[in-house]
């Protein structure tokens, strides 16, 4: 057993198969992929990787684990999980995620490609220990209870990063009690008892035994402020680091610089997605230095209209890629730009997908949109912190924005800054 000492969790305690799996290349790469991708441009000491962010979840999981009633090959097909959770991701984590989803059908949970290719060192480790690389990859995926342990609403990855993130960005607001949430966690079997790891503390002393592949994740009774506290600091990080309009702004310009990149070079997806953060902002300046010099040196463009929800046609907020593209096209055209000069940035609609937390109530487990009144308020602030940017550089503000909300039909005047 080897221990390594983690900013956030103390000392990390690591078994054999994990010290392997860490020793891969495939999981040191992860230390040249930062976690908060264009946020570290706001926040300066936000350089932590998706190295200790893996380890952070390897460290939950294994604590919620020892509470489930596991048999020692399914707590270690797990522990592999948490671990290699993040293994797929490309370049800036989920800056690129939409450019590798469009070229490969796959987003960065979709490992089965990485785990199961028997040329590969991650899948030759797991299979010297007697693991199945599908259902480390199945797992990665959320499949299954004990699947949404890893990916999930109530997920070891989610309490990693939010009290990581708060760490490293210096915030206050990503604060919660990962103690407390792994220690309550249970595996819920389909008629609502709640059996594996504490079934009396759950409401249900007697409750059969429960099958961990076909199980819910649920926090057990008395647990719907624990909950809450979840959905409180991701609302808080959402609006204050995760979608600062910063790191909006320059993620923008990464995706397109990124795209003009793939399409100037002969460089496939699957080496895109297998590059570090370094290796691509080099390939950026070089080959796009129109965005790649401004990212690198954070002279971004500046918001030309930044709009709420209320003000947006409904055709508009759900545009797909294309019509963003078809947008920035006939914006600049009107201007007489550069159509490399026009970002249009449109976000998925708001949501809150820690809402359907299940917790146990009077013995039975309930969503937690159902179980609590907080949920509404939040999801209410989620809509009103929606919004559409089109970007541009500073001196062009005034005519994209005219042109920018004929084209787009919006309704209100919207912030430039």
């Amino acid at each position: 057993m080897k221990a390594i000492k983690d900013s956030v969790h103390g000392h990390v305690r690591l078994g054999d198969l994990a010290t392997e799996l860490i020793d891969t290349p495939a999981f040191q790469r992860l230390r040249h992929i930062k976690q908060l991708s264009t946020v570290r441009l706001v926040y300066p000491s936000a350089n932590h990787t998706r190295f200790e962010h893996s380890l952070g979840v390897y460290h939950l999981a294994r604590g919620a684990v020892e509470g489930f009633d596991l048999d020692a090959d399914t707590a270690a097909h797990v522990r592999a999980a948490a671990l290699l959770h993040d293994a797929g991701h490309g370049p800036y984590g989920h800056q690129t995620e939409g450019i590798i989803r469009r070229a490969t059908g796959r987003d960065h949970d979709d490992v089965a490609w990485l785990l199961t290719d028997a040329d590969r060192e991650v899948c030759q480790v797991l299979v010297r220990n007697g693991l199945d690389p599908e259902r480390v990859a199945s797992l990665i995926a959320g499949e299954g209870g004990l699947g949404a342990l890893i990916s999930g609403e109530l997920d070891v990855d989610r309490m990693d990063y939010l009290v990581r993130d708060a760490h490293h960005t210096g915030v206050p607001y990503g604060t919660v009690d990962t103690g407390r949430l792994v220690n309550e966690l249970r595996l819920a079997g389909d008629g609502g008892s709640a059996g594996s790891g504490g079934a009396s503390d759950a409401g249900s002393v007697d409750a059969d035994p429960i099958d961990p592949e076909n199980a819910r994740l649920v926090l057990a009774e008395g647990n719907v402020p624990t909950a809450e506290s979840l959905l409180v600091a991701r609302s808080l990080m959402n609006a204050v680091v995760y979608r600062h309009h910063v790191s909006r702004v320059a993620g923008a310009m990464l995706e397109r610089a990124c795209e003009r990149y793939l399409d100037r070079t002969d460089t496939d997806a699957e080496t895109f997605r297998r590059m570090a953060d370094h290796d691509l902002l080099v390939a950026l300046r070089e080959t796009v230095p129109e965005l790649g010099r401004r990212i690198e040196r954070r002279d971004l463009y500046k918001r030309a209209v930044w709009v709420g929800l209320a003000d947006v046609p409904a055709g508009t907020v759900d545009a797909g890629h294309g019509e963003e593209l078809a947008a920035e096209r006939e914006i600049a055209d009107r201007v007489g730009l550069d159509r490399e000069a026009v970002v249009v940035d449109v976000p998925s609609r708001p949501g809150l997908k820690e809402s359907g937390s299940a917790v146990v109530v009077d013995g039975v487990p309930q969503r937690l949109e159902d179980a609590s009144e907080l949920v509404g308020g939040l999801r209410s602030a989620e809509r009103r912190r929606w919004t559409l940017g089109v970007y541009c550089p500073a001196e062009h503000v005034d005519a994209v924005g005219d042109a920018a909300r004929d084209v787009l039909g919006l309704r209100g005047v919207g912030a430039r800054a």
